[in-house]
């Protein structure tokens, strides 16, 4: 299975090496303990290597990877907005590189050392990019600024109070590009986890523009899944009448790599729209963690019954352990049945 650091291939450095017309520079790049390096050691090393390669005055050398970014699309392309973070002597000629090479990459990772080093400048200019024509340039006004950027900085400052950013934000909540939407929503998503009322009181704009609807709705996603009571009724998620879920069964052993099985009947007495999750309480090497996850959120009347799957096959991102879980089904937010069931040692 390709890695994502396989982006930089022999080809793609040797395109890089004859670009530049610099025959050494991929001997420079691939030492020694290049195939140990992770995706982002690999981008330094080429960016630091193409020091060597590149005219030493700054705005020169950010002139020419300027002309050399259209024929260097894509991910690998990070490593041209990665040189100017690195080597960047000019506040000005740095942040006009950055706007001028994210759209063939991405300059969201390389612009935090200037968000960080003056948060203040940095936020007037990424106002100014929010009014670009160009929909990247749009977006790296939101996503370069987001406070837990995943593979990014985290800016402490902004996780403290995001109230700086907002007016940013909110000129780009209806956007008309869904690439930029997606980022700001994203961005609130983070802002939801230290200042959730920062999002929620925005919630009132909800029904005034189709756009807004959607960037709001994706960026409540922690906020719903934690089952919060005014986000809740913000997205009409107010259950009326009788809910039950009953005949919730589940299979009741299964191997740290098998697969859970379970089925319920959800019965409501007056039809209306309800959101359905799943909780699974993880045992942990220490503990017990929980997960939510979303079965459906669509119009229900009279009697249902679901069944749903679930992996227990270890990942990257979730390592399993043996012991006694537990399953919850969720309405609106709310717990309504639940089982356990033992997991036990690899199959």
């Amino acid at each position: 299975m390709a890695l994502i650091k396989d982006v930089f291939s022999d080809d793609w450095l040797d395109r890089l090496s004859r670009a530049l017309d610099a025959p050494r520079l991929q001997q420079d790049i691939k030492r020694a303990d290049w195939e140990e390096l992770a995706f982002k050691q690999r981008v330094r090393r080429i960016s630091t290597s193409l020091g060597s390669y590149v005219p030493r005055e700054f705005d020169v050398a950010a002139t020419e990877l300027e002309r050399l970014a259209p024929e260097f699309t894509g991910l690998a392309g990070i490593v041209f907005p990665d040189y100017i973070e690195l080597y960047g002597d000019d506040w000005d000629r740095s942040l006009l590189a950055l706007e001028r090479l994210t759209p063939y990459s991405t300059a969201e990772f390389a612009v935090r050392r200037f968000l960080l080093s003056d948060q203040d400048r940095y936020l007037q200019q990424a106002l100014l990019w929010s009014t670009s024509d160009d929909e990247h340039v749009r977006r790296l006004a939101s996503e370069g600024t987001r406070p837990r950027l995943p593979w990014g900085q985290a800016i402490p400052a902004l996780i403290a109070d995001p109230r700086p950013v907002l007016p940013l934000l909110d000129r780009l909540l209806t956007d008309d590009s869904l690439y930029v939407r997606k980022s700001v929503a994203n961005h609130l998503n983070d802002i939801t986890k230290t200042h959730p009322e920062l999002v929620i009181e925005r919630l009132d704009q909800l029904g005034n523009n189709p756009q807004t609807d959607w960037v709001l709705r994706h960026a409540s996603r922690t906020l719903l899944k934690q089952g919060h009571p005014d986000v809740l009724k913000a997205f009409g998620l107010v259950t009326r009448g009788t809910v039950t879920v009953d005949d919730l069964t589940v299979t009741p052993s299964l191997p740290i790599g098998g697969e859970l099985t379970f089925t319920f009947a959800l019965t409501t007495t007056e039809p209306q729209v309800l959101r359905i999750e799943y909780a699974i309480d993880y045992v942990k090497k220490r503990g017990m963690s929980q997960k939510v996850f979303r079965i459906s959120e669509r119009q229900v009347a009279g009697r249902e019954t679901f069944t749903k799957r679930q992996s227990f096959r270890n990942l990257t991102t979730r390592v399993h352990y043996p012991g006694t879980h537990r399953v919850t089904i969720l309405i609106n937010g709310q717990a309504y049945a639940t089982a356990t069931f033992d997991v036990t040692g690899e199959e």
